[in-house]
């Protein structure tokens, strides 16, 4: 067995484990990036490839050394097909947006890390945590059948939904987040798809209900006739019959006549809430592995860059400063401050959606102008003027009952945003405002008439 010590290792080579691994390695730290693939299909991930806030990136990896992987700049919408109600609608999608190359992505932000000192372990498979006095020391994998061992200061878990890390630690002591459940993630599964002809639609990112309401389709341009086409489901379906909704649409779709599939893949995804602490003694937890990701539209890419780059911050200011224990902490209240309480406010919509007939969903947001559709997507609440309100209560005839409950969900949603914009300054205040935050979802529960998830 052989053991290699460094500052931080970080597991995974993906958004978050590459910016956590090049904002480290800059400053002068010894960083190791352990990859169970190989050099060669590193950064090679199942990914809608919709990257929201491309304009606001951290430095750490320069955005123009993966801006060659941005292939379409040129999308600015939403486009909702419902098929139910025979409408199509059209939602804006505020901040920068590009649809991207996301294997040719993983290997730019790959280099980025490796120019920044980063030090590449590939092949190596984790298998344990190296864990002592209750504190992570590192982890344990296996590459070509031999034992290695990685020791540091700080493991910062990049591995992913459902990490295996998190399978083998124990947290018994510790304030990181256990209430964890499959249910409360999806499975995707995407193509990467070759049409014939331009389609007509390049400049949006269509969205389709499947039959099923724990299932979308997705269609997403990377150029006019290469297309990431997809789907994603909780992980309680059965995925090869969502699967088979997937392949009944593109037979429907004349553009997709003659086309030629390119590259096929599967993956985890989170759409809960954060977690509530992705910190333990000697660990933190980013990207994926921390549930970072919009819970509504799946989207995360941008929140683990960020999530990566926090994360080696505060780690090299608890290594700086000896307290590798209360520091870690500060990481938790970043990222809450930055988009942690958007996405637990709607992570409340998805809960929404578990009770609700996705045809009379599907029929009332059909009648819906955009712009609050839009706003409480991404922002986890909306501030709707007279103007749209006058529109919407013109659209929702009949479906009033419905909009109603959805705006006294909406109030509890901005509820839940305020406290947690009042996450706790340190660990020992957490259980308090568990608690609080508990008593809201209780209402949430009790509004929606949804089994509780957590």
């Amino acid at each position: 067995m052989s053991t290699h010590e460094y500052d931080i290792v970080v597991v995974g080579s993906g958004t978050s484990g590459c910016y956590a691994a090049a904002t480290a390695a800059r400053e002068g730290l010894d960083v190791a990036v352990v990859e169970r693939k190989s050099e060669s299909e590193a950064g090679h991930i199942a990914c809608g490839d919709a990257l929201k806030g491309a304009d606001s990136f951290p430095d750490a990896i320069p955005k123009s050394k993966i801006e060659s992987s941005f292939t379409n700049t040129a999308v600015d919408h939403g486009r909702f097909e419902i098929p139910s109600e025979d409408t199509v609608l059209d939602i804006p999608v505020p901040g920068e947006l590009a649809v991207i190359d996301r294997w040719e992505y993983g290997r730019k932000i790959i280099d980025g890390a490796d120019d920044a000192g980063a030090e590449f372990h590939y092949d190596t498979v984790v298998t344990d945590v190296i864990q002592e006095g209750g504190r992570v020391r590192g982890v344990r994998g296996k590459r070509q059948g031999e034992v290695e061992e990685f020791r540091a200061e700080i493991t910062v878990d990049a591995a992913g939904a459902l990490s295996v890390l998190q399978d083998n630690a124990d947290f018994s002591d510790a304030t990181f987040d256990t209430n964890v459940a499959y249910s409360q993630f999806c499975s995707a599964y995407r193509e990467i798809v070759e049409v014939p002809e331009p389609v007509e639609w390049d400049d949006a990112l269509v969205f389709k209900p499947t039959d099923r309401a724990s299932g979308y389709l997705w269609y997403f341009p990377r150029t006019p006739t290469e297309i990431n086409v997809g789907l994603g489901f909780q992980m309680t379906e059965e995925p090869m019959k969502l699967v088979q909704d997937l392949r009944n649409d593109l037979r429907s779709r004349p553009e997709f006549e003659g086309a030629e599939v390119k590259d096929k893949l599967g993956a985890a995804l989170p759409t809960r809430r954060p977690y509530d602490s992705a910190t333990a003694p000697g660990l933190v937890a980013v990207g994926d592995a921390a549930g970072l990701v919009n819970p509504t539209t799946g989207g995360g890419i941008a929140g683990a860059a960020y999530s990566g780059q926090y994360a080696a911050e505060e780690a090299m200011a608890a290594i700086s400063n000896g307290r590798t224990d209360e520091e870690l902490w500060r990481y938790n209240e970043r990222i809450m401050e930055h988009f942690g309480a958007r996405y637990a406010a709607l992570d409340v919509y998805n809960v929404l959606s578990t009770a609700v007939e996705v045809d009379e969903l599907t029929s009332m947001l059909a009648s819906l102008p955009g712009e609050p559709i839009a706003e409480a997507l991404y922002s986890g609440k909306t501030s709707i003027s007279p103007g749209v309100a006058l529109k919407t209560i013109r659209g929702a005839i009949g479906h009033l009952g419905q909009l109603w409950e959805i705006y006294q969900v909406r109030n509890l949603a901005e509820e839940l945003l305020a406290h947690y914009e009042n996450y706790p300054d340190r660990p020992s205040a957490l259980p308090r405002w568990q608690d609080q935050r508990d008593s809201i979802m209780e209402r949430v529960y009790e509004q929606t008439g949804a089994d509780p998830k957590y």
